[in-house]
């Protein structure tokens, strides 16, 4: 990810440029208020480094006490289920180690399930119209 001034630029890899952007939340199981101030600050810097080592990046980090916002950038090679799996799995086994107060909540600090939405820079109609307009050789 390159950003200049604020502003997201396209990434590449030897045979692709791509710019991908997707929202992200986990939630914690039966949404129970149980991340603190220095779960969160561990939770961050363990989605950085998985999405780093992924190739892609986390742009923004956003949290409460039952759920996280990653907004993260991946290049198309990276399943987005892939990444959320591996998240959530560092995630939990790091903060049940460091934290053990958490064990107290069962077996699974997040929810089976997460949210995620691709984020992009022009509407679909807009896309849609461009396409279209595309001129067809004869």
């Amino acid at each position: 990810m390159v950003r200049v001034a604020g502003i997201m630029r396209n990434s590449h890899t030897a045979n692709c440029v791509f710019s991908l952007s997707y929202h992200m939340v986990l939630v914690t199981t039966r949404r129970r208020p149980v991340l603190t101030g220095p779960m969160l600050e561990v939770a961050e810097a363990l989605a950085r480094a998985r999405c780093a080592a992924r190739g892609g990046a986390l742009v923004e980090f956003g949290a409460e006490a039952d759920h996280i916002h990653l907004l993260l950038r991946l290049p198309p090679s990276v399943p987005v289920s892939d990444l959320a799996n591996a998240v959530k799995t560092n995630i939990s086994r790091t903060l049940r180690r460091d934290f053990p107060t958490l064990r107290r909540m069962g077996p699974a600090l997040w929810s089976p399930s997460y949210f995620v939405a691709s984020c992009g820079g022009a509407r679909l109609e807009t896309v849609k119209d461009y396409v279209r307009a595309q001129a067809r050789p004869d």
